[in-house]
């Protein structure tokens, strides 16, 4: 799940960090550099209020450091309304380091990245997010307890993106009660944008539902391995957003509902993993709004690899787990269900949840 980023020419230099608009109050940005393994990465942390700021680790090979600062700072501060919106205590954090995972990954770096986690004393928790794995974040455990996602062999909960797939389909199955009157995704059109290992396991709960799943990629083999494997419908044009579907599922790549793109859209309803899908919350979610497309808020719908890894500093087993995760069902459709009585957008009234849990933890506090 890639976010979007911006151009470095359209980046305010002059105040590389506090003068970008996705700085938003972040409580802290830790640049990390490490001249003998060769690592350059960023933890940002957004919010504590509610909690430890948690989240993913990505590894991706960046066009600049502009580019990475963006995405870290956007990213973490996703992870804070994501936590505050699920109920979970919480903060927001996220961290990127820079290099192509297929190629710059060592365990002398994955250590030293985790050293660099340790000095923050668990007010940063990490985990794996795109570029990284399980193994990687077992390897970090070796010098820092901050970190989840862990194999369950040595106490963790393991791989969190068949979780988190599970709750984008709750999440879609939701929207489409909201949009058809039935939850049922039998016959219906879904594109899924990115197979990734989220995207395919989304690819497997939709085909066994009986949905028309079509599905596009970068990544030529892995088309042809999940269409095999799933029977999916490979889609290989370059006109995605003009097609005729039900459900548009963003899991790659954020910010693609955007100015070129949303008035292109002929879905009905957009659900998927992606972060950050909207390019501008408040215009895209108007426009949407008025487009009569459904929208389910991603921060929302997408948490269930954030439910996931909490179990382990919670104690709390898969079956719980699953339970929570299954839960979003029923929030997303709450979510929407106000949204529509209050004549607000689906982000806003997600976001306002979050905002008011955040903010009654800050007084509770200051008590």
């Amino acid at each position: 799940m890639i976010s979007n980023v911006i151009n470095s020419n359209d980046l305010q230099k002059i105040d590389p960090v506090f003068g970008q608009l996705s700085f938003d109050n972040h409580e802290q940005v830790v640049f990390c550099n490490d001249k003998d393994t060769g690592l350059k990465a960023i933890i940002g942390i957004h919010n504590t209020v509610m909690g430890p700021a948690l989240g993913g680790t990505r590894m991706w090979q960046y066009e600049s450091e502009w580019e990475a600062l963006n995405d870290v700072l956007r990213l973490s501060r996703g992870m804070t309304f994501k936590a505050a919106i699920t109920g979970l205590n919480l903060g927001g954090g996220k961290a990127v380091i820079i290099g192509d995972s297929k190629t710059k990954k060592t365990p002398e770096l994955m250590k030293r990245f985790g050293e660099f986690v340790h000095s923050l004393s668990g007010k940063y928790l990490t985990a794996e997010d795109v570029g990284m794995e399980t193994a990687d974040m077992d390897l970090i455990r070796e010098v820092t307890p901050y970190v989840t996602g862990i194999s369950e062999h040595i106490g963790g909960a393991g791989n969190p993106s068949p979780v988190t797939a599970y709750g984008v389909f709750m999440g879609m199955k939701a929207a489409a009660k909201f949009k058809f009157g039935t939850d049922v995704l039998e016959n219906k059109t879904v594109f899924v944008q990115g197979i990734g290992h989220v995207g395919e396991s989304l690819v497997e709960h939709l085909v066994n539902e009986g949905a028309h799943v079509v599905i596009t990629d970068i990544n030529e083999d892995r088309l042809n391995a999940v269409s095999q494997k799933y029977g999916a419908v490979i889609y290989r044009g370059d006109t995605i957003y003009d097609e005729d579907m039900d459900i548009y599922a963003p899991c790659a790549l954020g910010a693609t509902v955007n100015d070129d793109t949303i008035y292109k859209l002929k879905a009905k309803v957009i659900a998927g993993a992606a972060n950050n899908q909207l390019a501008n919350e408040n215009k895209h979610g108007k426009l949407l709004k008025d487009r009569n497309i459904v929208y389910a808020p991603d921060f929302l719908i997408n948490a269930g690899g954030i439910i996931n890894v909490y179990a382990e500093l919670e104690n709390y087993g898969k079956q719980e787990i699953m339970r929570k995760t299954e839960n979003i069902y029923n929030t997303t459709l709450e979510i929407l269900e106000s949204a529509h009585n209050a004549n607000m957008t689906s982000h806003q009234a997600a976001f306002k949840i979050a905002q008011d849990r955040i903010e009654a933890r800050k007084l509770e506090t200051s008590k």
